[in-house]
């Protein structure tokens, strides 16, 4: 039987979430969002959100797994920006019809999007595409060349702005 809340509602940690543990690890380590985790778990996302402030074993599943994924996106990015080989097995046909396989080392160029993404993000102040400017003096926008005109003056030089 599940256990109760204060209310006496009957807790669905118990029936969906714990027993699936493991699963939720996984699913973390795939890069699964936390909306996406409480969908497969047959939870809402807000009652998902409470377990995880609530079950120290389900905040620390989701923690250890979502760190291994992130660990792994930023090894490939990294390989990625700086460029590595592979190995590829190929195979050939001979003259006399045999297969031969054979491993054939390849470079991977370095990719210069990945070297920005990494740079802008690592270390921001030197390679963000945003600026800050710092501009000093003084700007007086109540300044109007045309305040002490009268009406008559105004509609005067508005006619002769519309004959050019």
């Amino acid at each position: 039987m599940a256990r109760k809340n204060k209310g006496g509602r009957p807790t669905k940690y118990f029936t969906h979430v714990e027993p699936r543990l493991i699963e939720v690890e996984g699913w973390a380590r795939d890069g699964l969002s936390d909306e996406q985790i409480a969908k497969n778990l047959g939870v809402a996302y807000s009652t998902f959100k409470t377990y995880k402030q609530k079950y120290s074993a389900l905040s620390a599943a989701l923690a250890k797994n979502k760190a291994i994924a992130d660990r792994e996106v930023e090894n490939a990015l990294f390989k990625k920006a700086t460029g590595y080989e592979r190995k590829l097995t190929q195979q050939k046909i001979t003259k006399d019809g045999e297969i031969i396989e054979y491993e054939q080392t390849i470079y991977i160029q370095p990719d210069v999007t990945a070297q920005k993404f990494w740079l802008v993000n690592r270390k921001p102040e030197m390679w963000s595409d945003k600026q800050d400017l710092d501009i000093k003096g003084d700007m007086d926008v109540n300044k109007n060349p045309f305040k002490d005109l009268s009406t008559e003056e105004l509609r005067k030089l508005a006619k002769m702005g519309d004959k050019k």
